[in-house]
């Protein structure tokens, strides 16, 4: 692990400026990029494990640490695909998604859109009425026990092909519940090009378009999701700064960029802290929002990438205009949205008057 990597434990940066960590443990917060099998605690995965007497698994926290040092992307979903095979009843579910959403609503986090690897699930086996179950009994006890909203993104590996695309795809349309607003493609990245049918069918249906592209391949990933799948929001696009006329699109444009940058050291997707682009990306005009991706798998939380995003050189105003921007991204309700938006600013003129 590089030394420009964050540290596993997010503790408060001790070469921040005074007032910054508390101010951004303070900020009202917006997650839109994180996945709910990915922000799996090693507790619960390993309660879960016991229960199901899975194999594979680390048995102890130190073996867990050295299965998530990821040596690059690939390895990374290798570790994904193997850490879900604990999760198979509705009480697994539940369970996942009231831990989840504790320890979001812990960081102030109001409002989360949460990706659902679906495909997943249906390929071992576990009906899609199970894992809706589940994660809706978690997600209303999370509304009534910590105020925070939580809202699904189910998603397919793109790399499975057409046929994980369309089924994942008719198991969601047969029987969704409101909580769903957007369908997804993660997994190694290929050609959208092939899925523009299946999202045709999604947005059609009333879903937002929301795929990941651009963060371990090139720019033609960001245009293949912008052309072929009607992209609303681009999951990572790092590799948008390649291009200039990707830039020039999606400042014109203001389509969100779901940026994490932990996520991004940690699968080797950005060698060094200081060479990654969210800085660049902020001040060419883009409207970018900061997420964690799978937060126990690299060690952070949102919290934890507001301060890195900090020690990347953003003051408190530009911390609160990333957490502007993760609302205005956001598909929550104008109500909602004016209502964070506004517990932002009282925050920030808090910390700077």
């Amino acid at each position: 692990m590089d030394s420009d990597t964050p540290a596993p434990d997010p503790a408060p940066d001790p070469g921040a400026a005074p007032g910054a960590d508390a101010f951004i443990r303070a900020l009202p917060k917006v997650e839109l990029h994180v996945h709910l099998e990915g922000s799996m605690q090693p507790e619960t995965l390993f309660a879960l494990a016991r229960k199901h007497r899975v194999d594979g698994i680390p048995a102890t926290l130190a073996d867990l640490r050295s299965w998530y040092t990821f040596r690059d992307f690939p390895h990374f979903v290798e570790v994904y695909l193997a850490s879900v095979q604990v999760l198979r009843e509705e009480s697994d579910f539940a369970l996942l998604t009231a831990d989840v959403a504790e320890r979001l609503a812990a960081q102030r986090v109001r409002y989360a859109e949460v990706h659902v690897s679906l495909y997943g699930h249906l390929m071992r086996g576990i009906p899609a009425h199970v894992v809706w179950a589940g994660l809706e009994h978690g997600r209303r006890a999370a509304e009534r026990d910590h105020g925070i909203r939580l809202r699904w993104i189910p998603d397919f590996p793109g790399d499975y092909g057409l046929d994980a695309a369309e089924s994942t795809l008719d198991s969601v349309l047969a029987a969704r519940p409101d909580s769903v607003l957007g369908f997804g493609v993660g997994g190694m990245e290929v050609d959208l090009t092939p899925f523009a049918g299946v999202f045709g069918r999604a947005v059609a249906d009333g879903l937002h378009s929301l795929p990941h592209a651009g963060e371990s391949t090139t720019a033609d990933q960001v245009w293949s999701a912008v052309r072929a799948l009607r992209a609303e929001r681009i999951g990572h696009g790092i590799r948008s700064v390649a291009d200039p006329r990707l830039m020039a699109h999606l400042r014109e444009t203001q389509l969100p960029v779901d940026v994490s940058i932990t996520s991004n050291l940690r699968t080797r997707s950005v060698a060094r802290a200081a060479e990654h682009p969210l800085p660049h990306m902020l001040a060419a005009g883009l409207l970018v929002t900061l997420n964690t991706d799978d937060p126990p798998m690299f060690g952070t939380d949102l919290t934890n990438e507001y301060r890195t995003a900090h020690r990347l050189g953003l003051d408190l105003g530009a911390l609160a205009q990333l957490a502007r921007n993760g609302v205005a991204a956001s598909f929550l309700d104008a109500r909602g949205k004016r209502e964070i938006t506004a517990e932002i600013d009282a925050v920030l003129a808090a910390h700077t008057t």
